[in-house]
């Protein structure tokens, strides 16, 4: 059996492993071992050993748990539900105003948390009773929470993009910026899905609640000021060049540490939940890298990348054309394979592809990770609308996943628009200072 065929086998089974819910790190490392075995023997235990120590002391991932730490502290402190409730003075009274302020206080949670999982959770569980109250319809409630916290893996800090800058080795300072204008434009897009859908069906929001005065809107923006000044501090930090992308998580996470002891929210029990979620979220996220790399080096013995840019130069695609072949292909996995899946599945296999020609790995990364968001709200496998279940059981599935479709065709708009518009991607991080 050559070595392509080995590939070939080490594919099928891990789809296979992962068809049958084996956790993604662990299929994938115990597929790059074996795989690795069956080529080189004697390259086992260094390649794993190797591996596995080289990302756990990779300083570039302290930035991972730093910010998984500032967006616990910032649930706990009550700062997630401050800026829900300066979103909702100011959105509130609108057509579809309820659902709007969730999808911004998705955002803003988003630029503190870098989770989409915790943004869906943390809004939806402050957002969905409000929305309920007013008569909102079942699906758009739960659809805006669900696409709402996709936003958390485009808006920095971004779990996506650094597990992304690990695997293409590219700056994640750079495809933090970049993730800033598209971040916004999508947050335009969804509200302007929810006018759409209302305007469409206006019993979908029944109801609107009174607008309040500009006074109450300025105080509730200003109890939001703690939010909005670490948001601004740390990623306008990264992109003035002031301190890098680690420094900014390290100083985040200190300013929500200050912010939850100032308001004496950091109780020991509410210490105990921020350090157990934080290392529970990392350790998935790590183990996962961990497998990845293992199975990316199984990958390279086997020459399969080779194979395929030989092909690809073979068929004579443009650098536009290969690009909308592999996003249409991360839309297919999409339906049935988690986010981080796709991303450490393919970007050994597609980087030289895309690299040979030319490509802007800055600006691929942002639509890759916007079609992982898509993704992340795909049936049947979308995990953020299993997150939304879990916080509306009486809600049907298929009643969540109807009120999705505004949105995953939002998201469809925002890749578009970026494929037509490069700037808006790469514009701010070819500005930035350091």
């Amino acid at each position: 059996m050559s070595n392509f065929d080995i590939g070939i086998l080490g594919f099928i089974c891990l789809f296979v492993l992962l068809l049958i819910r084996m956790p993604v790190g662990m299929a994938m490392l115990a597929v790059g071992a074996v795989g690795i075995w069956f080529i080189r023997p004697p390259a086992v235990m260094p390649v794993v050993a190797g591996e596995i120590f080289g990302e756990a002391s990779n300083y570039s991932l302290t930035i991972l748990p730093l910010f998984v730490l500032m967006g616990n502290l910032a649930g706990v402190s009550g700062m997630s539900r401050d800026l829900y409730d300066a979103a909702h003075s100011w959105f509130g009274h609108m057509k579809g105003g309820l659902a709007s302020s969730t999808i911004v206080g998705c955002a803003g949670f988003s630029a503190l948390s870098g989770s989409s999982l915790a943004a869906a959770l943390t809004m939806g569980r402050v957002s969905l009773p409000e929305m309920q109250r007013y008569n909102y319809d079942d699906g758009l409630a739960t659809g805006s929470i669900a696409a709402g916290g996709t936003l958390g893996i485009l808006i920095p800090p971004s779990a996506g993009f650094v597990v992304y800058a690990i695997l293409t080795e590219e700056s994640i300072g750079r495809l933090f910026i970049a993730g800033v204008l598209p971040g916004l434009v999508l947050t335009l897009l969804f509200i302007l899905a929810i006018r759409l859908v209302v305007a469409i069906n206006p019993e979908k929001a029944p109801q609107a609640i009174e607008p309040e005065s500009l006074a109450n809107r300025f105080r509730a923006l200003q109890r939001a000021s703690w939010i909005i000044g670490i948001i601004t501090m740390t990623i306008g930090g990264i992109y003035m060049g002031v301190f890098s992308a680690v420094e900014a998580a390290g100083i985040g996470a200190f300013l929500a540490a200050c912010v939850a002891f100032f308001r004496r929210s950091l109780s020991w029990q509410n210490l105990q939940q921020v350090l157990t979620g934080t290392l529970r979220s990392c350790g998935t996220v790590f183990f996962i890298l961990f497998g990845a790399f293992v199975f990316k080096t199984f990958v390279a013995f086997t020459g399969i990348p080779f194979k395929l840019t030989g092909l690809v130069e073979s068929a004579g695609l443009s650098a536009i054309e290969i690009v909308l072949v592999i996003l249409a292909m991360f839309i297919v996995l999409g339906t049935f394979l988690e986010g981080f899946a796709i991303l450490v599945l393919t970007i050994p296999l597609v980087q030289p592809i895309l690299e040979g020609h030319g490509v802007d790995m800055i600006w691929f990364g942002v639509l890759m990770v916007i079609v992982l968001e898509m993704a992340l709200i795909s049936p049947p496998v979308g995990l953020n609308v299993f997150v939304v279940k879990g916080i509306a059981p009486d809600v049907p599935m298929n009643t969540i996943f109807r009120g999705i479709w505004p949105f995953w065709f939002a998201m469809l708009l925002c890749v578009a628009l970026i494929l037509l518009v490069p700037d808006m991607a790469v514009f701010l991080p070819n500005t930035m200072f350091g």
